[in-house]
């Protein structure tokens, strides 16, 4: 299903045409309205006129996570505060929050996104939808909520924690589809388990899983252990929320609304734009949004765009997996690692559950690389002989896969702590010291 055929399915000219006339209109829109981007466009000696395709788009300085916090609360926007109908910000537990304005029209343009969302994942107006985000400042919850209100499906707005409830309202209610976290989708499922209530009675058949970086060892673990289909849905605070990206039903790549959101690909320390097809770090520029347009915004987001025509008949651009961020790049002994490796070992060997914690810390002035992870109940063993056999062999596969040895603990099942919103999976005791 496609719910936007003209945007979704527009040839790659006329969208390249389409995106350079809201570019202009925005570039124009910023420079006029918002002192701070009009002073940093003048030092880089560039203006409105210079703006002619979006092929100008290098032309324009970039945004970053400091320049939002410099501005912080409403530094940064293009439409008066009488115009802001709504503020959202970001999840972040230190310091100031990133803050995000929206107008009247920057809703309709996020739940027409997010309609084309869901509709993507199969879901539509005789769906029961349980939003399992966070609702509050946080876009997860209201995002989705939106999406699902738009395409006429009925929303349990749910929010995260109170799992018994969730469990129970999932099944008396009947929903379909399930919008939360990876990694709390797992909560639940365990939760599910747990409650004795046969599987066959719940009607649960799609998930809409976002906001934190998740493999596709991971989308398996949760379709097996939910029996749904699982779908990325991507977003951040700083753009849209929910409804930036989506999956289709070919689970290919994340298609972008890039007819809202322009994506570009750049090499994480230069800025310039890499081959295409290369991994690189996702830039976006908001091109119809009005409260608070950004340009060239560093998501520090690592992926590469794929802009092949689907087999589901979009010709949007898709996003490949985020391999991680640029911030969660754990550089141990030299050696780049990110958290999303060790996810991928860990979902891949049956004895072990997809739950995990890696700490980093300093020894006599040595990188120190431990990882803890619970092994499955079937599996658990007094047997010391078999759990150095099964501690050797991730050991021996992690190794292979980030290039280093770690520690390894195998811990009983249900030891790490859970997680009902983003999982925290690193604890980088180096940052104190």
């Amino acid at each position: 299903m496609i719910w936007n055929e003209t945007m979704e399915c527009m040839s790659r000219e006329d969208m390249r045409k389409l995106q350079g006339i809201r570019l202009r209109n925005t570039v124009d829109r910023i420079y006029h309205n918002c002192e701070p981007y009009r002073k940093r466009m003048q030092e880089h000696g560039v203006a409105p006129d210079d703006i002619r395709s979006i092929d100008d788009i290098v032309k324009l300085p970039f945004t970053s996570k400091k320049d939002l916090r410099d501005y912080y609360p409403f530094g940064l926007l293009s439409s008066p505060l009488s115009e802001i109908v709504r503020v959202h910000a970001s999840s972040g537990t230190t310091g100031k929050p990133i803050v995000a304005g929206y107008t009247r029209n920057d809703l309709g343009i996020w739940g027409e996104a997010g309609a084309r969302c869901f509709t993507a994942f199969g879901l539509g107006k005789q769906d029961v939808v349980q939003v399992s985000y966070g609702y509050g400042l946080f876009t997860g919850g209201l995002g989705a909520h939106g999406a699902v209100e738009n395409i006429g499906g009925t929303v349990i707005p749910m929010s995260s924690g109170n799992t018994e409830k969730q469990i129970m309202l999932m099944h008396d209610l009947g929903a379909v589809g399930l919008a939360c976290t990876p990694s709390y989708a797992l909560y639940l499922a365990d939760a599910l388990h747990d409650s004795h209530i046969p599987r066959e009675e719940f009607q649960l058949k799609v998930g809409a899983f976002g906001a934190e970086p998740w493999t596709e060892a991971m989308r398996k673990e949760l379709e097996a252990k939910l029996g749904i289909k699982a779908y990325d849905l991507y977003g951040l605070t700083e753009i849209i929320g929910p409804g930036v990206g989506h999956e289709c039903q070919c689970q290919n790549g994340t298609h972008l609304c890039e007819d809202h959101f322009y994506p570009e690909i750049v090499h994480p320390e230069t800025g310039q734009p890499v081959a295409p097809g290369e991994t690189g770090e996702l830039v976006f520029s908001t091109i119809t949004k009005d409260g608070m347009p950004l340009l060239r915004f560093r998501t520090r987001d690592l992926t590469y765009l794929n802009y092949e025509k689907c087999a589901c008949g979009r010709t949007s651009v898709r996003m490949g997996r985020i391999l991680g961020r640029c911030d969660d790049m754990l550089i141990i002994r030299g050696v780049n690692v990110f958290p999303s490796q060790v996810e991928a070992v860990i979902c891949e060997m049956p004895e072990l559950e997809p739950h995990y914690f890696i700490v980093v810390d300093r020894v006599n002035n040595l990188d120190t690389f431990e990882v803890q992870v619970e092994v499955k109940e079937d599996f658990y063993s007094d047997e010391v002989s078999k759990l150095l056999d099964l501690r050797k062999r991730i050991v021996h596969r992690l190794q292979s896969v980030t290039g280093l040895s770690p520690d390894v603990k195998l811990v009983e099942p249900r030891s790490i702590e859970r997680s009902q919103g983003k999982a925290k999976r690193v604890n980088d005791k180096r940052k104190f010291q």
